[in-house]
């Protein structure tokens, strides 16, 4: 039995899945002729109560459109040191953008609008001049941490009162959703863009989406062409979008609870020192040094269980769609039996 914890991005799409997506009408997306893409961007939107969507290739090309956007080179843009935006994108915020960043030392992912205020630079010719906020909600680096929606909207605030714009990273935003039962039109409210990836918990093979007002998606749907990302008959990938939000939202709960489950099962391990908290589908923990990383990794590729390093001495597991009861049985049973 192969269990692959790596991340929620290794789900393949259900047997419904493929069928919507056969039966898909297309057309050409570039041509803004494409049905079902069509059909996925308003459906978002609807959710999100933003006036208009834009599909993407992936949650980066998302993320760095907005950033795009939102500023012109030699800006800066407001983030906390462990997010997406700024580690894992290859450096596409200098690459595309031309700007700065200043990184906010938060909680597991999470900063506040005081650390907001006191870090917005003056008017002055030495200094970038500060143009973004951006909050990754869930924070993979957080071990899935969860935003505090309050807090959200005292940012919301900083911002409106300081001219800058706010993007939300929201790769697993719905993971969020499920836990807290936040409505996802109160973000839209919130925030000026917003990033949503469809091919993590929620199953899809391929695809993010952009939401926003209609003057930012224009703006964002010539950049996407500058970077290749125009799709022609897109309505196929699409149409497994707008299958995963329809179907597999209020089933990211099962993944929250196994990842529980397996969390429990990695505290009572005696070469663990550390666990963050769980909220999520992130279980996020810290060996001793008496084992090695790279060891223990490769004593579960044995057994054939896959998970990543996250960082010295961290280990990451991602519980998903494709993670089920058995699964979690046995990842358990391999932990417990792990000698050192």
């Amino acid at each position: 039995m192969r269990i692959d914890l790596r991340s929620d991005t290794v789900t393949r799409p259900t047997p419904a899945m493929r069928e919507a997506m056969f039966a898909a009408p297309v057309g050409d997306d570039v041509f803004g002729e494409d049905p079902s893409v069509k059909e996925l961007e308003e459906y978002a939107a609807g959710l999100f109560n933003t006036e208009a969507a834009l599909f993407c290739p992936s949650g980066t090309m998302t993320n760095q459109l907005a950033i795009k956007v939102h500023t012109q080179p030699g800006d800066e843009v407001i983030c906390d040191h462990a997010a997406h935006i700024y580690i894992h994108e290859g450096g596409g915020i200098a690459f595309h953008s031309g700007c700065s960043v200043r990184l906010l030392p938060g909680n597991r992912g999470r900063f506040t609008a005081q650390d907001v205020v006191d870090n917005i630079n003056t008017i002055d010719v030495h200094h970038p001049v500060t143009r973004l906020v951006s909050i990754e909600n869930t924070c993979n680096k957080g071990g899935g941490s969860i935003w505090d929606f309050d807090e959200i909207i005292r940012i919301r605030r900083a911002c409106t009162d300081n001219g800058l714009k706010m993007h939300l990273d929201g790769a697993r935003i719905f993971n969020a959703l499920v836990a807290t039962g936040d409505e996802p039109a109160h973000f839209g409210r919130a925030f000026d863009s917003i990033s949503v990836c469809l091919s993590k918990g929620l199953g899809a093979p391929v695809g993010s989406l952009l939401l926003g007002g209609h003057d930012f998606i224009r703006q964002a749907r010539r950049l996407r062409r500058m970077m290749g990302g125009g799709m022609r008959q897109a309505g196929y990938l699409a149409a497994a979008g707008t299958f995963a939000l329809q179907n597999n939202i209020s089933r990211l709960a099962q993944d929250h609870v196994r990842a529980k489950s397996l969390g429990a099962a990695v505290q009572e391990l005696p070469f663990v020192d550390e666990l963050l908290p769980i909220e999520t589908n992130i279980v996020l923990f810290r060996l001793n040094d008496a084992l090695p990383a790279a060891t223990f990794i490769k004593k579960l590729s044995e057994k054939d269980m896959l998970v990543v390093p996250f960082g010295k001495q961290y280990i990451r597991m991602v519980t998903h769609l494709d993670i089920n009861d058995d699964h979690l049985e046995e990842a358990c049973s391999i932990l417990q039996k792990m000698e050192v």
